[in-house]
């Protein structure tokens, strides 16, 4: 790739080790052109990895005095990571006016809505707890519960501006080939009706190395068989790293890379000073 940026970045603001500056000095050390931060944004109920009530301030601030202080070096972007969850959650672009945001990827972890003890948390470590809140709120029907994922995404596109979504096909983490196939015909055809709204909003995809590199996936998010029809829809990519600590900014974004070209995709979208343009891999 031309230049190395990574758009997708936790610091200790949420669930990430470090403070913001390792992860901006780890980037300058790499050669990177861009590193963006984007914490979980808050949400209305306790947990253990969005931003706290009332830390908004403290996480901008620090960004913003960042990105003057390394401004010479590398171009620092101050961003969140939303959560959807329909009638819970805050509008995006209200977030992104209110707190100055340079963009907001927009992501779905807890499926649901309504109320927070009515959430399928479909991430984090443990497979156990994707089993459980399959069975707790979908009784074990992995088709209704997966429908339901892919149904809040679109709900997502249709009622939220963002520039970039989240791991799309994340619910196949938990999954691990136990509950259903991605070549299944209604697995397949909850993907093109999103991917299709995804085109129509002109989203980009954001090409997640995280669940490699943790082991908890043998694929990309999303996988070949989407970004094969994503290269067929002129959708744009970019790639990210989910990165939690200061050294995984840059993980397996080699093989990302690779991938995409093997399913035609020969360029990346680029944040530079608040215009989103594309530039090629080599």
């Amino acid at each position: 790739m031309n230049t190395l940026h990574n758009y997708h970045t936790h610091t200790h603001y949420s669930d990430g080790s470090s403070a913001p500056v390792e992860y901006i000095e780890e980037a300058v050390r790499q050669g990177f052109s861009a590193l963006g931060f984007s914490e979980h944004s808050v949400l209305p109920f306790e947990n253990t990895f969005a931003l706290k009530p009332g830390s908004e301030a403290a996480y901008t601030s620090e960004i913003r005095k960042l990105r003057e202080t390394f401004s010479d070096r590398i171009e620092v972007l101050l961003a969140l990571e939303a959560d959807y969850i329909p009638t819970l959650s805050t509008g995006f672009e209200k977030l992104k006016q209110s707190l100055g945001l340079d963009y907001i990827i927009g992501s779905v972890h807890l499926v649901g809505n309504s109320y927070p003890d009515n959430l399928w948390f479909i991430d984090g470590p443990k497979r156990e707890t994707y089993d459980e809140g399959l069975k707790q709120f979908y009784n074990g029907d992995i088709r209704k519960a997966v429908t339901a994922y892919w149904h809040q995404i679109n709900s997502m596109l249709e009622n939220e501006s963002f520039a970039i979504i989240g791991h799309l096909d994340k619910i196949k983490m938990h999954n691990q080939g136990r509950w259903f196939r991605e070549d299944e015909k209604w697995y397949a055809s909850l993907v093109n009706e999103t991917l299709a709204l995804i085109a129509e909003k002109e989203v980009i995809v954001e090409v997640n190395t995280r669940g490699i590199y943790k082991g908890r996936s043998d694929s990309l998010f999303p996988g070949e068989t989407i970004l094969r029809i994503i290269h067929e829809r002129n959708i744009p990519v970019t790639i990210s790293s989910d990165a939690h600590q200061p050294s995984e900014i840059s993980l397996l974004f080699g093989q990302a890379e690779e991938m995409l070209k093997k399913c035609g995709i020969r360029s990346v979208s680029r944040y530079n000073h608040g215009i989103w343009s594309e530039v090629g891999i080599v």
